[in-house]
């Protein structure tokens, strides 16, 4: 390889980079917008919804057990997370990505506590940290499979697969579902306890 090709090389590789860059800052801000307010406008709650889980999995007081599906779905909502780690830092070993994984699930999950948006679950840190390291490892094998086609190949796929993804999220933000669940503000509880004749009064 001539130095203008080895140059030319290095130019792809760092455009690469900073792409893939680009694509996990913009994985970060829609798993942040799905884990936080579930697609819908940002909003801070009034304390109606937070609540600690220490418990995981099963059902502790008045924390019901954990929903199957509701756990596939963080699982592969952090599948990404642990791709995009591998992606980006192919020097870095599992307990690394483990690590970083899980810190910011810890973040998401404080950040839901102090907004008052969800309940913090630690069931929640265990199933993002599989679907983390489920994606790190995905990111591996893709690795040992493709060699040097592996950079090429997985720059390709994150941006189609973000494309397709922020797609998706302008379809559900345009149509009527919904799934954020909130809390009920401080003065509909007090109209709720007033007398007869009185909701809705100012």
């Amino acid at each position: 390889m001539t130095w203008s090709e080895k140059h030319v090389q290095e130019n792809r590789d760092e455009g690469r980079s900073i792409l893939l860059a680009v694509l996990f800052l913009i994985y970060l801000a829609l798993l942040a917008w799905v884990v936080l307010w579930k697609l819908e406008v940002p909003w801070v709650g009034n304390g109606g919804l937070r609540g600690i889980k220490l418990v995981p999995f099963i059902a502790t007081g008045a924390n019901g057990a954990s929903v199957p599906m509701e756990l596939m779905v963080n699982v592969l909502l952090f599948v990404p997370f642990g791709f995009y780690l591998g992606a980006l830092l192919p020097t870095w070993t599992w307990w690394k990505a483990a690590a970083t994984i899980a810190a910011g699930s810890l973040v998401l999950e404080f950040s839901q506590y102090a907004l008052a948006v969800a309940s913090s679950d630690v069931t929640d840190l265990i199933v993002n940290a599989v679907g983390g390291l489920a994606g790190f490892g995905l990111l591996v094998a893709t690795r040992h499979m493709l060699r040097e086609r592996t950079a090429s190949v997985v720059t390709r796929v994150c941006s189609i697969g973000t494309a397709l993804v922020l797609l998706l999220t302008v379809v559900f933000v345009a149509s009527p579902l919904r799934y954020a669940q909130r809390d009920v503000p401080a003065a509909s509880v007090h109209n709720s306890e007033a007398p007869a004749g009185t909701h809705g009064q100012l």
